[in-house]
């Protein structure tokens, strides 16, 4: 994809999420108006208005369990992640995320439709300045998909980036500091009782 054709693509994804969860749209206009207006690369790290990153919830709904990172530099627990790489579409970017992060194979976007894959989860937050590597305070987009999986297969966790990786009890993940979680965590709840991965 060209970087008009992935900018088109992200705000095809936010207008579609946004059609499914419009209480959302006021903590989102900043990703919006970025998408709209900025004539920079939005998803190129160097942006420092903001830029698009990618991540994955990746749940077992019958063990009610949730995959997650132990964040290196940030020292907290998380979903997996990180920065948009290259030309693919934005579920295809969270789900090399997760795979490259956990070791984690087997898994597929749930629930499966044929309208495609759409963010289980938009969310904007701020990160402070990193001098060290030349970094101004600046805003991550972070679109958040939904993996189903099983989560007795092994993890094998890519140790340069993360501190650990572990299948979290959804309570567990429900508690984390963050409003986002228990935002997620209430989707979860949501999706589980209205339907089952096959």
């Amino acid at each position: 994809m060209t970087a008009s054709d992935l900018r088109a693509h992200a705000l095809d994804q936010l207008n579609r999420y946004l059609e499914a969860h419009p209480r959302e749209r006021e903590e989102l206009g900043a990703l919006m108006a970025q998408l709209l207006e900025d004539p920079a690369d939005v998803f190129a790290r160097a942006n420092m208005r903001g830029h698009v990153t990618t991540s994955g919830i990746v749940y077992d709904a019958r063990a009610d369990m949730v995959l997650m990172i132990h964040h290196k530099v940030l020292d907290r627990w998380l979903q997996p992640g990180g920065h948009h790489e290259g030309a693919d579409r934005l579920d295809v970017s969270a789900a090399r995320e997760v795979r490259e992060e956990t070791g984690v194979e087997r898994f597929a976007p749930w629930p499966a439709g044929a309208g495609g894959a759409l963010p289980f989860d938009v969310e904007s937050h701020a990160i402070r300045a990193n001098p060290a590597k030349g970094e101004g305070d600046h805003l991550h987009h972070d679109f958040i998909y939904l993996f189903a999986a099983d989560s007795t297969q092994p993890v094998q966790p890519q140790w340069a980036e993360v501190k650990g990786v572990r299948w979290m009890p959804r309570a567990d993940f429900a508690a984390l500091p963050s409003p986002r979680f228990a935002r997620m965590n209430e989707k979860l709840v949501a999706l589980r009782e209205s339907s089952a991965p096959a």
